[in-house]
């Protein structure tokens, strides 16, 4: 599982040493797929929060899953913050089977650590399944540090189809949510019984 900080109100900073992720993980200029811009698309300048924003001088990060409520596109509020919310990261292929907001448990083999998640955003085309939040990191017992954490292997996903609505949601309601699908399926016994 590597560790995705997009979303994160400190994820990208201008000055790269600050941020919770190295920049080139946000894009570059004229190609900037986790950075909020000024013409909100990938081309445009990346936007910087402002007084009044939870983190002020950093970039606002974007995950593909926020809250349609908000219509503000550089209010920073309006994506899932990886610092607080488990989230799991689908390549593009995985969106043939699930949605975004979907429920999710991960599980980390190595100590038996179970988490539930949510479906908050998607890779880049060819990259395998295996992203993270960094909140979802901490819940497993994972280095949940972006530029360094993660783990290489044992790390088991089940996503549940259209379990979700399309929307974020709170931790509390992510973990029984999921822990109630998780249950329903099986729960380690089953998950166990498909890795043999």
């Amino acid at each position: 599982m590597e560790i995705d900080a997009d979303g994160a109100y400190r994820a990208y900073h201008p000055n790269n040493r600050l941020g919770l992720d190295t920049i080139k993980d946000a894009g570059r200029p004229g190609n900037w797929w986790a950075l909020a811009t000024d013409t909100g698309k990938p081309n445009g300048r990346p936007v910087i929060q402002r007084k009044g924003d939870p983190a002020p001088g950093f970039y606002v990060s974007m995950t593909a899953l926020y809250d349609s409520s908000i219509e503000d596109e550089h209010n920073p509020k309006r994506f899932v913050d990886a610092a607080t919310i488990p989230y799991v990261v689908l390549p593009p292929e995985g969106f043939r089977h699930a949605k975004l907001g979907d429920f999710a448990t991960v599980v980390n083999l190595e100590n038996g650590k179970v988490a539930g998640a949510i479906v908050a955003d998607e890779s880049a085309p060819g990259l395998p399944m295996g992203e993270g939040s960094i909140a979802l990191a901490n819940l497993l017992g994972i280095d949940s540090n972006p530029r360094t954490g993660g783990i290489e292997q044992g790390v088991a996903y089940v996503i549940y189809p259209a379990s979700g609505n399309g929307e974020p949601r709170p931790t509390g309601e992510i973990t029984n949510r999921s822990q109630a699908y998780f249950t329903r399926w099986g729960a380690l016994r089953h998950l166990h019984s498909c890795l043999q």
